[in-house]
């Protein structure tokens, strides 16, 4: 797992994964901290953080199943949406190895019978796993297809 400093070089990443699985991909930049969306306090033209830096953010949307869109924050961290549902606060060095599992395949639905509901699993490096619930109504065709 390569370590991302910037929202630029997590950027990068995200072309090289779309390249190596043929996917398209579309980015568009927020930069300045009047345009990012976690910096809504920020005053009327001020543009950079308190430390003089410019906060720089970054949305990708990939091509194909499963609709993928990542959101990258200034802050260190992402979020990852997959067929309509919003993985939040994941470390913006796990995004590429999140990518990974959701394109090999490697990630599945878990369903549990009581309460009745579903979970995204998505398997990341070092044993570890993302899980996310999923209302039953949320279920798409994709996502249907690897219930477990």
């Amino acid at each position: 797992m390569d370590h991302l400093p910037t929202t630029q070089a997590a950027v990068n990443a995200l072309c090289a994964i779309a390249a190596e699985y043929a996917r398209e991909i579309e980015v568009s930049h927020d930069i300045g901290a009047d345009q990012t969306s976690r910096r809504t306090a920020a005053g009327i033209g001020v543009t950079t953080d308190p430390d003089g830096s410019l906060p720089h953010e970054a949305y990708a949307e990939f091509g194909g199943l499963p609709r993928v869109s990542v959101r990258l924050y200034p802050d260190d961290d992402a979020l990852i949406e997959v067929e309509g549902v919003q993985c939040p606060d994941i470390a913006r060095d796990d995004v590429p190895a999140f990518l990974r599992s959701l394109f090999d395949d490697l990630a599945h639905v878990k369903s549990r019978r009581f309460p009745p509901g579903y979970f995204l699993i998505v398997p990341l490096p070092g044993d570890r796993t993302h899980r996310e619930y999923l209302p039953m109504l949320t279920l798409t065709p994709w996502l249907s297809g690897r219930v477990r």
